[in-house]
């Protein structure tokens, strides 16, 4: 017989090991890169994560797989899946077929930048928002789309209740050009009240890198990202 706790452990282990796969495909992929980058926030970042790198079929399917089996796994409850224009669309889409083939048949929705004033006009295409709806976008770095989201989602009368994304960059948000002490996937669950599924965290990205053993370069990436973290990283 296995036990709560027990089974609890094996959840937390198969995540970590998909958090690790996830880091490993995005670095493999080139959309996980280490360098110097300059943020929205205007920080010198020693790594850039950009979703908009999954540009064949197989590196969208495949990142298609880690959210569908990231959701399944958090226990995350929603109706339909919506995707922010412009990078949420193709994830939003991709992720609902990739449910549908792991048996979670839902619809999905997401939203013009115009809106159109032909046909059936409007911002708004696909399945009508309705009941709990999970919003699916790539990173959260100041919560401005999170929160614009989930205006046009409570206009339309349905609730926002989740946000996932692919990776928790879990660094302190600004707010009129200061640091606070939180960071945007904080204020999401704290303030909003919704929940936030991530694929990985920069916690298991320091993972992966101190992973690398004797390699030179792994080792001053390593260096790199965590004196970031310690700069400008939120205590979870």
């Amino acid at each position: 017989m296995v036990t709560d706790s027990a089974q609890t452990v094996e959840q937390g282990a198969s995540q970590a090991r998909l958090a690790q796969d996830f880091v490993r495909f995005a670095v493999d992929s080139g959309v996980l890169r280490f360098g110097e980058f300059k943020t929205k926030a205007g920080r010198m970042s020693p790594y850039f994560f950009n979703a908009g790198l999954f540009d064949d079929g197989a590196k969208l399917g495949r990142l298609a797989q880690f959210y569908a089996q990231a959701l399944l796994a958090s226990g995350v409850e929603f109706d339909m899946v919506f995707g922010p224009a412009y990078k949420g669309i193709p994830l939003a889409a991709t992720v609902a077929v990739e449910l549908a083939r792991l048996g979670k048949n839902v619809p999905f929705a997401y939203n013009r930048k115009e809106a159109k004033d032909h046909g059936e006009g409007g911002t708004l295409v696909g399945a009508p928002l309705q009941g709990k709806v999970l919003i699916i976008d790539d990173v959260m770095s100041a919560g401005t789309a999170a929160r614009e989201s989930i205006a046009l989602i409570r206009a339309a009368g349905a609730t926002p209740h989740a946000i996932a994304i692919a990776l928790d960059r879990q660094e302190k948000a600004t707010e009129n050009g200061q640091d606070v002490d939180h960071s945007a996937v904080q204020y999401v669950r704290r303030e909003l009240g919704m929940q936030v599924c991530a694929i990985a965290k920069l916690a298991d990205l320091l993972q992966y890198l101190s992973a690398g053993g004797g390699d030179t370069q792994m080792r001053e990436h390593h260096e790199r990202v965590l004196a970031y973290r310690q700069r400008y990283g939120v205590n979870d």
